[in-house]
């Protein structure tokens, strides 16, 4: 099932599944600008990612003595148990509880909430999580929206690039099956500007861990369209498609997969948030269109 809103510029989509925000349209011109989800390509939009980002080292994550398989990118992705909890005229929150299930492979009396909200140009996605347990909670947390690129027929993928707020010199760390490792590749060299190409995610991801930046533009330089991404609660940021795809990603994270010499220890795991029990934290980036 999907719901819908809109205001007098956006209407967006989110599936229930997974919470998963699979349209933003114009209303003025009803271009679609996300990813639709093929799955020939990549069967997805807009992965929510939690409790953690990516792959964990060997499948699973060590705590207190015992092993919890915690799946790639997470539990929400995906998951069928995510329920719609409030509708108003410009909001849609989401939210998922821990269950016996879940505490199988997370072991934390956690509550996830997520909701999207347009605001004029711009749509805000809050992610709220609350520590119901008696003892402190370990998590990360991410976005992973796709979109699409070219937007028009008349160009190609070329045309596209990303433009940061700041002059950025910062390198990208290369995976290796899924996993950070110790090697980095140069990616921005004094410049604000990261042109788009077919070969540009060959090697994966990337993975920045010191930007300046805050925000990032998805832009062309043939057409008018811009797709802004404000990411200040979020420390690290990924940039991936699936290479000769057309879309980007642009993922802004709290938490970073698991490093390829990780001994897999989830308090010691790197970018990990905690949580006190009876706490609530809460973080949000938005998405910009401008036209």
């Amino acid at each position: 099932m999907e719901y819908s809103i809109e205001n007098d510029f956006l209407r967006i989509s989110v599936k229930q599944t997974g919470a998963e925000l699979c349209k933003i349209q114009s209303v003025k011109t009803e271009k679609d600008f996300m990813w639709d989800a093929d799955p020939n390509v990549w069967a997805s939009s807009a992965p929510v990612l939690f409790p953690v980002i990516g792959a964990v080292k060997n499948g699973f994550v060590k705590y207190k003595g015992n092993d919890f398989a915690v799946p790639r990118h997470g539990m929400i992705r995906n998951n069928a148990n995510v329920e719609l909890v409030k509708q108003t005229e410009n909001s849609l929150t989401f939210g998922l509880k821990f269950s016996e299930e879940t505490l199988k492979i997370y072991p934390f009396d956690f509550e996830f909430l997520i909701t999207y909200q347009l605001e004029s140009h711009e749509i805000i996605v809050n992610h709220q999580v609350i520590n119901h347990g008696k003892e402190e909670m370990l998590f990360s947390l991410g976005g992973h929206p796709a979109f699409k690129c070219p937007l028009h027929e008349d160009e190609v993928y070329e045309d596209y690039y990303l433009e940061f707020e700041a002059v950025e010199t910062d390198s990208t760390w290369l995976l290796e099956d899924g996993l950070v490792s110790k090697n980095t590749k140069p990616v921005l060299e004094n410049t604000n500007v990261l042109h788009l190409h077919k070969h540009l995610f060959d090697q994966d991801a990337l993975i920045f861990k010191h930007l300046i930046s805050k925000t990032v533009s998805l832009r062309s330089t043939k057409s008018p369209e811009v797709v802004t991404m404000r990411f200040n609660d979020f420390p690290y940021l990924g940039i991936w498609a699936k290479p000769q795809a057309e879309f980007v990603c642009i993922e802004p994270w709290l938490g970073i997969a698991d490093s390829t010499d990780s001994d897999q220890n989830f308090e010691t795991k790197e970018g990990i948030l905690k949580l006190a029990s009876g706490q609530t934290f809460e973080a949000s980036f938005s998405i910009a269109i401008y036209e």
